[in-house]
């Protein structure tokens, strides 16, 4: 499940609104565990655990608050927008400078040392490292990375609210009637489909949207898991059916029903769905997707609709038992740790980087990417992902 930024209307937020209905449907999966164990049913990776559902309701309350706040705090360096964006723009190519000459300068003398240890036989890894320009290029790059990529997420951001792409649309409005919801439900569930996958796929998306992810445990409490900072993706804007005659009411209806949709199927209480789950999204499906099993890893990535991943090649029926979690667990609790953590990951990767294309791969390329980069390196322990 993956909770974008609520689009820039105001329409009711269907999924505000469904609150009370999802702790009264968080009560009876508990009752009925309950029962299931009284009976001397065997505990599952399904059941309530009280620090783990804390830990879901904590993010799901700082899910709802952070579309308020993050935009807030970045708008003052948001491109076109913010009276420090030319600052953060300038701070971000000045350290692109420095780090590319500090590349440049620590390559040459590693050269030198390396043509030296040569000449005298000795072990090039015995002698002591351009250690201060090495560090002024990890510095640098991490600087260049940060703000340089909030400056360029800020200003995506910006560019394609549904309202901006409704202004220039291509073709006549729909309506919010029933060609037009139709067209949203539609639309929305195939975009996010492609949003979906590309979190899979791009670390700096999996960034945001691992959270989800963390917790060892699936039930409705981990539907509310969701990230804090879609401030810092580059979603394929949703306000992309505004162009086409769809009302950004219409787009914000069909959010919330895409993400109420998506609730009830983070539960092990619901077997199969019969032949509903040739088209729909199910329990079943989306448990696959949740895994960390190799066969599961990146599968199933549909929000209502199944059928974009039976189209694209991603589906994943489910088989053998699934083990829910990170492929490396990070084992904690801490909301401010289940936010954070793979971007320190991301941040030291980019340090210990010796060049451009390291550290733009450790950011734009899949979490699988930066683990078998991390293990070809000696000394490095894997991070979670």
């Amino acid at each position: 499940m993956v909770r974008p930024s609520k689009p820039g209307t105001d329409a009711i937020d269907l999924t505000v609104v469904a609150v009370p209905g999802y702790f009264a449907a968080m009560g009876l999966e508990y009752w009925a565990q309950r029962r299931r164990l009284g009976r001397g049913g065997a505990p599952s990776a399904g059941d309530y655990e009280r620090q783990d559902t804390l830990a879901s309701l904590a993010m799901g309350s700082l899910s709802l608050l952070a579309p308020f706040v993050v935009p807030r705090l970045l708008r003052p360096i948001t491109p076109g927008r913010g009276r420090f964006a030319k600052v953060a723009v300038v701070v971000a190519a000045a350290a692109v400078a420095a780090t590319t000459v500090a590349d440049a300068v620590a390559r040459r003398s590693e050269r030198r040392t390396a043509g030296t240890a040569a000449v005298d036989g000795t072990d090039p890894g015995e002698s002591s490292p351009p250690s201060a320009v090495r560090r002024l290029a990890s510095a640098g790059g991490v600087a260049a990375v940060a703000v340089g990529g909030v400056a360029i997420t800020t200003a995506w951001a910006t560019a394609t609210t549904p309202e901006r792409l409704w202004n220039r649309r291509l073709v006549p409005s729909m309506g919010n009637g029933p060609a037009g919801l139709a067209a949203a439900l539609i639309g929305w569930d195939f975009i996010y489909y492609w949003n979906h996958r590309f979190m899979h796929t791009s670390r700096y998306m999996w960034a945001v949207h691992e959270v989800h992810h963390s917790s060892e445990r699936y039930n409705l409490s981990t539907a509310l898991r969701q990230p804090v900072a879609d401030a810092l993706g580059t979603m394929l804007p949703y306000g992309l059916l505004c162009l086409f005659g769809v009302p950004p009411e219409a787009v914000a209806t069909a959010r919330g029903v895409n993400l109420i949709y998506q609730f009830w199927i983070h539960t092990e209480a619901v077997d199969r769905i019969g032949r509903a789950e040739r088209a729909l999204n199910s329990p079943s499906h989306h448990r696959v997707h949740h895994g960390s099993n190799r066969q599961y890893l990146d599968r199933n990535h549909g929000g209502i609709l199944i059928v974009w991943d039976r189209m694209f090649g991603t589906f994943e029926p489910e088989d053998e038992r699934v083990v829910y979690g990170l492929t490396t667990n990070i084992d904690t609790f801490n909301p401010v740790r289940i936010a954070s953590h793979e971007y320190a990951d991301l941040a030291r990767d980019v340090a210990s980087s010796t060049g451009w294309a390291e550290r733009l791969s450790y950011v734009l390329r899949g979490p699988g990417w930066a683990m078998r980069r991390r293990a070809e390196r000696p000394g490095r322990i894997p991070a979670a992902a």
